[in-house]
């Protein structure tokens, strides 16, 4: 089989790598002539951990290939899946212009059967305005090819991308026809021999699906959030009130650290984006509107405690910062907390130095000379008043503290992702400030 993939942002560009790691040939199609001419040679637009590695092995055996050519590429595919961007706009609602726009060509250059499969985040009701745009390129054509449009929404983490895709917790797919799922079953079956789920629905039940679940999940970190804040308001430690909860087989131990918000390309735009279509069928969805508003306001959480530390004169202060993308193993700065802390600093008259290990380049493309960018983590903390961990990277979680004391004007640390243990922190002779913590 055959598959084509249409955008080589994260999602698409793990697709079809993944699929190509298994036996099938894949062809990649941006209208980017130079991130394909990049990816033709092994250079990726994105960081994920071990995806470089799949793509240069994949395009050496032949079965993964990019083009700008929709049109040379869906002429004898099977399966064709949209995988270009849906940003919000600015009622939050999904921006489905690239879904649409790619829809209508496939029906200007396909010449059978095939599959057109929305992989892209998309409201419920998508699959159906695909297959109109895809219907009328047809009916202008004169012609009369059958086909049918399935969602798979994709559920893989940032950082783990690769894992989740080869070794799925599930795979949904909402079809509309029995030809549909026989050829989508076909097209998993390598991926179902170790008893990975798969799941067929009806299409719109899919589509929800997706957002439901990134709801869900940023919810769990909303209310763990709002939890850490009344924790360090009644004395308590949200440390242990996570252990306590999450030992609870029906809550779980995951997506319930505290921390200084969610970002990333999915959960904000899912959750503004489901809020918005609820709100346009009459419905308010009043928990998720209290998710995004606690996560807003766990964005300045950090910054406001140093900026109290220091008596709101952060004047000529310089921070340094030790993580700048959303989360770990990925250089996403999309909705990052990060540029929050930023923005923050330099407008109350502090100096920002950073380290990150991988999100450097996309930090000055969003942030500018704005901040001093450094080599290493050490070298951020020369000269500063405190140290700021505002990603959980590993490389951070066991660093030499008699080093930062010396090179910390102050030895301070606001600690946004709870890596250290405040009673230790405070026996090393920091002054330390966590989330959620009776250690301040």
């Amino acid at each position: 089989m055959k598959i084509v993939v249409v955008g080589t942002g994260y999602v698409g560009l793990v697709t079809g790598t993944c699929f190509a790691e298994v036996g099938i040939d894949v062809i990649c199609v941006d209208i980017d002539a130079e991130k394909i001419n990049n990816l033709n040679n092994g250079i990726l637009p994105i960081f994920e951990p071990g995806l470089e590695t799949l793509v240069i092995k994949n395009i050496s055996n032949g079965r993964l290939k990019f083009s700008t050519s929709l049109k040379q590429s869906i002429s004898d595919a099977g399966v064709a899946f949209i995988a270009v961007g849906t940003p919000p706009g600015e009622n939050g609602s999904a921006d489905l212009q690239y879904v649409l726009a790619v829809a209508s060509e496939i029906g200007q250059y396909m010449n059978n059967y095939s599959v057109i499969v929305t992989k892209s985040t998309v409201p419920v009701g998508t699959a159906q305005k695909v297959q109109m745009a895809i219907q009328k390129e047809l009916e202008n054509r004169n012609l009369n090819i059958s086909f049918d449009v399935a969602s798979n929404p994709e559920f893989l983490k940032e950082g783990a991308a690769i894992d989740d895709f080869l070794k799925p917790d599930r795979i949904v797919v909402g079809i509309s026809s029995k030809q549909a799922e026989e050829v989508m079953r076909k097209l998993y079956k390598p991926f179902l021999l170790n008893g990975h789920p798969i799941i067929f629905m009806d299409v719109p039940s899919a589509e929800m699906t997706k957002y439901a679940a990134n709801s869900m999940l940023a919810t769990k970190i909303s209310f763990m959030n709002d939890i850490a804040n009344l924790c360090e308001i009644m004395g308590a430690d949200v440390n242990m009130v996570r252990k306590g909860i999450g030992s609870d087989a029906r809550i779980g131990n995951k997506f319930i650290y505290p921390g200084i918000g969610y970002g990333g390309s999915c959960f904000p735009k899912d959750v503004k984006a489901l809020i918005k279509t609820a709100a346009e069928n009459g419905y308010s969805m009043k928990i998720l509107q209290a998710v995004e508003a606690v996560n807003e306001y766990q964005k300045t959480v950090l910054f406001n405690k140093l900026n109290n530390r220091f008596q709101g004169n952060l004047e000529g202060k310089t921070i340094a910062m030790w993580g700048l993308s959303f989360k770990p193993n990925t250089d996403d700065m999309r909705e990052a907390p990060s540029l929050v802390l930023v923005d923050s600093i330099l407008k109350a008259g502090g100096n920002v130095q950073a380290f990150d290990p991988v999100a450097m380049k996309e930090a000055r493309h969003i942030i500018g000379d704005k901040i001093v960018y450094c080599k290493n983590e050490y070298d951020t903390l020369i000269n500063a008043d405190a140290l700021m961990i505002v990603t959980e990277w590993t490389d951070f979680r066991s660093p030499n503290f008699d080093k930062i004391k010396t090179l910390l004007n102050n030895a301070i640390v606001f600690d946004g992702r709870n890596i250290f243990d405040g009673k230790e922190m405070n026996e090393l002779g920091f002054e330390y400030y966590g989330i959620g913590t009776r250690n301040d």
